[in-house]
């Protein structure tokens, strides 16, 4: 049974940055696309950021393109979210997910087979 462990979640001010990570564990963490989503109080859940098994393509909602970056260290089972020039509107429960089968990234969450628990992130203005 995989499992995902998200951190890094805080409150920052506008402007500023943070950092998530993700780390898996149950099963091989390098043939799998994985994402970030977010969910904000009164929103649909929505697709931030995917990353390919192969570390080779990477893609981002139109909302953080340029300011967040996806990462994965596939020694350390981790995934990460560099988060810069934090906005309001960014605030949500950001939750990792994986896909176990073969392929790249998808925006789509039902696409993903599991997810962590989430971590808060809060930008105040």
């Amino acid at each position: 049974q995989e499992q995902l462990v998200e951190s890094g979640g805080g409150l920052v001010q506008a402007g500023g940055s943070l950092r998530l990570s993700c780390t898996a564990s149950g099963r091989t963490f390098s043939n799998t696309a994985m994402g970030w989503f977010r969910q904000a109080p009164g929103k649909e859940r929505e697709f931030v950021a995917g990353i390919s098994w192969n570390i080779l393509d990477t893609g981002y909602a139109d909302s953080v393109k340029g300011r967040f970056t996806i990462l994965r260290d596939t020694a350390k089972n981790t995934l990460y979210l560099l988060m810069n020039s934090l906005k309001p509107e960014d605030t949500a429960v950001y939750y990792c997910a994986l896909r176990i089968r073969s392929g790249g990234w998808y925006s789509t969450s039902g696409y993903y087979d599991y997810w962590g628990q989430g971590t808060q992130v809060t930008v105040s203005s």
